[in-house]
Formats: C-alpha cells, structure tokens, sequence
C-alpha cells in the first residue's frame, strides 16, 4: 500500500484520529494537486485550481498535530474527491 494510500485511510477513519500531523496533511493533498499558499500568521490554505477547491486552516502551533474539527473538514474535502463530486 502506498504511502498516500495509507494517509488517505488515516484522515477518513472514523471516529477521527487525533495524532494526525501538518506534515501528513501538506503530503497528501500535494498528492492530489492542491497547492500549499501560507498567508500572514499562522493561515494556510490548500487550493486545486482545477477543481476550485480550497481548504483554509490555521497551521497548527506550538505542536503539529491538527485538531479534531480540521480533521472533519479535511474528512468532506477527500470524500468529495473520492467521489467525484468536487
């Protein structure tokens, strides 16, 4: 299983998983096109031009683990993808 493959069924699972990190997420979206674009402080956001999708978070700090509702949104992001719908 590739290593995409296994970050996809991280972020998916439910309940969500409460040890996922900044750095698997900034992974696996630039696995499926989307761009990473850091604004001022600590806002970040993922866009996929193609799609018009965008996803704007605050990069966690002081540590790089994501909090729950980031996960959730991240969660309808990817099912969106994986369907088609987006």
């Amino acid at each position: 299983m590739a290593k995409q493959e296994k970050l996809f069924e991280k972020f998916t699972a439910v309940p969500p998983k409460k040890d996922l990190t900044f750095n698997e997420l900034e992974t696996l979206l630039n696995h499926y096109g989307f761009k990473k674009i850091e604004g001022s402080g600590s806002r970040v956001k993922f866009i996929h031009l193609t799609k018009q999708l965008m996803l704007s978070i605050h990069k966690p700090h002081p540590s790089n683990i994501l909090k729950e509702y980031v996960v959730k949104e991240v969660q309808a992001l990817l099912k969106g993808l994986e369907h088609g719908n987006a």
